[in-house]
């Protein structure tokens, strides 16, 4: 346990969004689940909230005055290659998991960054290159390992707790300290895909090619188009850096030259001058996006879209296509088995074809504030193309509310007070503010 003014703190209180300045009241890394227990335990008799962090993509200040639970230690990770499951503790990233399957024949469903933890994923529920296929990430999970807000390990399946079970499927980490997650692994023999990159002035064309590949799209196929603007900063490749790109990230769950056939109209839309559409191991499936993985500021905008075209793109390149302190605006195919309702939690399925994210990287306050501004003109931009709900996993430091309808956000309060009366764990986006325990009072930990 580390504490305010003792050596390392500032490092070991940082999330892996350096741009969140969080202050939680102690740092405690766990290495067993009794270890968890006792901290729930002790933090619940002084009246401090607990939160589990294993490394900070989805960091807010709502864990302020909590004591702070690092998982990253709970690195256990057993693959069923005959019943197809895997199961992981709270500390394991997704490219620490991934390597593991090369060479079975098996994928899980895994999202675009390698770095962000498999548990915190899978709790706010999960879009995974291969959800056009088999619907939300969450939707895989068999069974989760916690523990309860009064220190008791327990493990919540769909017949032992289904009301919990719900929760814990896109409702994020306000139910209890979660220690392990069991998933179904999928049999998938072929699996191809890559990056293309054009030059910025043809992000029209391109774009747009996009959007009618998309059209008539397999399940199989998932395509993400982005304009991306990297910075000029020496850390970005010479090739790259202070240059613009209308950028086309893709996976297919089939062999090169189908995909190959796919991709056509799209490659004659523009001059691409990256190209490294293969064949991809699963365990390297975190290179396609090719997303940061070393901490940094970041500001991100999620926004469900209700359509994706000609009208569309105008819009958005109107606002990112030209001077812009974002660094990405990308839109991601959704449909297929994620408009279906199927063994869903709440993250349920979901009627917009398309997620925008955004994302812009505040090195200081002014380029803070013009991000803001961006986010506010893209927002007018799409104007009714937008839905009014946002994934879990793309809140960023938007409200809980904008995640769920009425109805769903009512149940996960009533299981949330049920389960956790004086408010003892805290997650990054608090169900219900009104069960967060009181700041700490004085009386330490140990």
């Amino acid at each position: 346990m580390i504490q305010p003014g003792e050596p390392g703190w500032d490092a070991a209180r940082m999330a892996w969004n350096v741009a969140v300045d969080q202050q939680p009241v102690a740092v405690v890394t766990v290495r067993e689940v009794t270890d968890v227990a006792t901290v729930v335990r002790l933090a619940g008799e002084a009246g401090i909230p607990v939160a589990a962090q294993p490394g900070g993509h989805g960091a807010t200040r709502a864990l302020d005055g909590a004591v702070l639970v690092r998982t990253s230690a709970l690195t256990e990770i057993t693959i069923d290659r005959v019943a197809r499951t895997a199961r992981v503790g709270a500390g394991v990233k997704w490219g620490t998991l991934l390597p593991h399957l090369d060479g079975t024949g098996l994928i899980a469903l895994a999202g675009s960054s390698p770095d962000v933890s498999v548990v915190g994923y899978l709790l706010g529920g999960g879009m995974s290159w291969f959800s056009r296929k088999y619907g939300p990430a969450s939707r895989s999970v068999r069974a989760v390992e916690l523990v309860t807000a009064a220190g008791e390990p327990t493990r919540v399946t769909e017949h032992s707790d289904p009301d919990l079970f719900w929760a814990l499927r896109g409702g994020g980490g306000d139910f209890g300290i979660v220690t392990a997650i069991e998933f179904d692994l999928y049999e998938e023999p072929a699996l191809t895909g890559g990056k293309l990159m054009f030059p910025a002035e043809q992000a029209a064309a391109v774009l747009t090619a996009v959007a009618r590949v998309q059209a008539g799209a397999p399940r199989e196929l998932t395509l993400w188009a982005a304009v991306t603007h990297f910075p000029p900063l020496p850390e970005v490749p010479q090739s790259l850096r202070g240059n613009s790109f209308a950028v086309v990230d893709v996976t297919f769950l089939g062999p090169v030259p189908a995909l190959a056939d796919l991709l056509a109209p799209i490659r004659a839309a523009g001059t691409a001058v990256v190209d490294t559409v293969d064949v991809v191991p699963i365990g390297r499936l975190g290179e396609v996006a090719a997303e940061p993985v070393d901490p940094m500021p970041a500001m991100d905008l999620g926004v469900l879209l209700h359509r994706f075209d000609e009208d569309v793109i105008g819009r958005l390149l109107s606002v990112a296509g030209g001077r812009t302190p974002l660094t990405t605006v990308s839109v991601r195919h959704l449909a297929g088995a994620m408009a279906e309702p199927g063994r869903d939690g709440v993250a349920g399925h979901y009627e917009e074809t398309h997620l925008l994210f955004a994302m812009g990287v505040p090195a200081n306050h002014e380029l803070a504030a013009a991000i803001d501004v961006a986010f506010a003109e893209l927002r007018r931009a799409l104007g009714d193309v937008a839905s009014a709900r946002v994934p879990f996993n793309f809140l960023g430091l938007q409200d809980i509310e904008e995640a769920y309808d009425d109805k769903e956000l009512a149940r996960l309060r009533d299981i949330k007070r049920d389960r956790d009366p004086r408010g003892v764990i805290r997650s990054n986006h608090p169900v219900d503010a009104g069960t967060s325990a009181p700041g700490p009072d004085g009386r330490e930990l140990s």
